[in-house]
């Protein structure tokens, strides 16, 4: 069985890399943008940006319960995003609610509504990773590219 692929030198269309380092960063830098580019088709759909995307699984996860601003901070893919300003936008999309800690009045909790809940399950019903992915990889290709990833990061 033959398998062909795109190579990084054909994407960018340059085979000039200091060593195989430097190329495997680029390589992840640019597939990151691949992935985010053909996940936010689904995305806009719905009229959400991939770090909503994101805080909206995080409070589906720990809904019931609230979340607080540094947990989302904390647990959030990207972490230079503005957490803050994204949860103001989700609240202005009727997305997520905002309420006074009750344990600290100072603090402020994060809690994901019913049409939050609604449009992650319309989501979850049209859109699995493992769709993009398993074209290409098989799975313990992916557990093993998951498994290097972890490692470079250390």
């Amino acid at each position: 069985m033959i398998v062909t692929y795109m190579r990084i030198e054909d994407e960018i269309q340059s085979t000039n890399f200091e060593d195989n380092y430097h190329k495997a960063a680029i390589n992840i830098s640019y597939t990151a943008g691949w992935l985010s580019n053909y996940f936010k088709v689904y995305f806009d759909k719905y009229n959400i940006t991939q770090q909503q995307f994101n805080i909206l699984r995080i409070l589906r996860g720990q809904y019931p319960k609230p979340a607080t601003i540094n947990l989302l901070k904390e647990r959030m893919v990207d972490k230079m995003s503005d957490a803050s300003r994204i949860v103001d936008r989700l609240i202005q999309k009727e997305l997520v609610s905002r309420c006074t800690n009750n344990k600290d009045r100072r603090a402020v909790d994060i809690r994901i509504n019913d049409q939050g809940l609604a449009i992650l399950s319309k989501m979850d019903e049209e859109f699995r990773a493992k769709e993009i992915l398993k074209n290409n990889l098989s799975e313990d290709d992916a557990a093993i590219l998951s498994d290097l990833l972890d490692k470079l990061r250390g």
